[in-house]
C-alpha cells in the first residue's frame, strides 16, 4: 500500500499529535468507514540506523496479541519501502493532562481511573506481557474516560521463572530495581509504577 502526502493506504492523513526518535503519530480517518484512528510511522532508515528491528517487532507482535477494553487497540500494520505504519485506535486524552488540568483527582475518579489499569495490566501480566514504562503520559482516556493503556514500545514478553535485566522507562517511574540495574521480575516493575 502506498503512501502519498495525504493518504496511507484507505487512511487519509490528518494533524500530528505525537513525536518520537524514529516518526510521528498521527490522526487519521478511515476514507470508507469514516472510523478516527492514531497511525505510528516509523521511518526505516532511522529504525535501522537505532538498531530498533527488533524492538518494534516486538512492540507490534505484543499489541496483536492484546486485546482487553483497557488496552490500546492495534487494526493493522502497512508496509512500505521507507516507512512502517502502525494503526491504531485513537484515544485523544492522556491521564498526565487530565491531572494537570484539574490539579488533583477526586476519590471516585481516582478509583476509577486505578481499577481500569488495574484489569489493563493485570491482562497484560497474564498473556506474559511486562509493559515496563507504565506512567500517567502512557495512560490514554478516551471520550467516556475510559482508560486505554498506549505505548508498548519498551514492553516484553516474559517467561516463568525468568527475570529481565535491561534498565529502561521512565526514572520517575522505574522501580528500584531497575535504576540500580539489578534483575527484575516483569509484573513487580509495573506494579511499582
Amino acid at each position: 500500500m502506498a503512501a502519498s502526502s495525504l493518504n496511507i493506504g484507505p487512511y487519509r492523513l490528518g494533524k500530528t499529535i505525537g513525536e518520537g526518535n524514529f516518526g510521528k503519530v498521527k490522526v487519521a480517518v478511515h476514507e470508507k468507514t469514516g472510523e478516527k484512528v492514531a497511525i505510528k510511522m516509523i521511518n526505516k532508515l532511522k529504525m535501522q540506523a537505532m538498531e530498533m528491528h527488533g524492538k518494534l517487532k516486538r512492540e507490534i507482535n505484543i499489541l496483536q496479541q492484546l486485546k482487553h477494553p483497557h488496552v490500546i487497540r492495534l487494526y493493522e500494520v502497512l508496509d512500505t519501502p521507507t516507512h512502517i505504519f502502525i494503526v491504531m485506535e485513537y484515544v485523544p486524552g492522556e491521564l498526565f493532562d487530565y491531572i494537570l488540568e484539574r490539579r488533583r483527582l477526586s476519590e471516585g475518579d481516582a478509583r476509577r481511573f486505578f481499577q481500569q489499569i488495574v484489569s489493563g495490566v493485570e491482562y497484560s501480566h497474564q498473556n506474559m506481557v511486562c509493559h515496563r514504562d507504565l506512567k500517567p503520559e502512557n495512560v490514554l482516556l478516551d471520550m467516556n474516560l475510559h482508560v486505554k493503556i498506549a505505548d508498548f514500545g519498551l514492553s516484553n514478553m516474559m517467561k516463568e521463572g525468568d527475570f529481565l535485566k535491561t534498565s529502561c522507562g521512565s526514572p520517575n517511574y522505574a522501580a528500584p530495581e531497575i535504576v540500580s540495574g539489578k534483575a527484575y521480575a516483569g509484573p513487580e516493575v509495573d506494579v511499582w509504577s
